[in-house]
């Protein structure tokens, strides 16, 4: 069973929609996603519009790919070095701890990532 950033089962990030790399609605760590979808992120309208301009738009919906577009307030699996880009660039979303996997502490340390915490503005 993987874990959280807080060291406790890893809980679901959205079922609507329903992300995660394996589309299960967790950010599970797992070697076939070189990505790493692995930070459970509440999306903002600046955020979404940081990543658009980035080449990765998230708001356009593509069927076909089982992506719906997203909204501001989604909660959504981000990759993790995206997420590290917008925290660099001041526009990084806030995360629910809960629901980001551990593995990303090997690149972000959990006080910085506390840092982030929703709800905790």
């Amino acid at each position: 069973m993987q874990q959280n950033v807080l060291g406790t089962a890893l809980e679901p990030c959205s079922t609507d929609p329903t992300t995660g790399y394996l589309r299960d609605g967790n950010c599970t760590a797992t070697q076939r996603d070189p990505g790493r979808h692995e930070v459970c992120a509440v999306v903002t309208e600046e955020f979404l519009q940081y990543s658009k301009r980035q080449g990765n738009d998230l708001i356009t919906p593509r069927p076909g790919l089982d992506f719906p577009g997203l909204d501001p307030g989604d909660h959504w699996c981000l990759c993790l070095p995206r997420w590290e880009e917008a925290r660099e660039a001041g526009v990084a979303p806030p995360i629910v701890l809960e629901a980001t996997n551990e593995a990303v502490l090997d690149t972000v340390d959990i006080k910085t990532l506390r840092e982030y915490e929703h709800g905790s503005e």
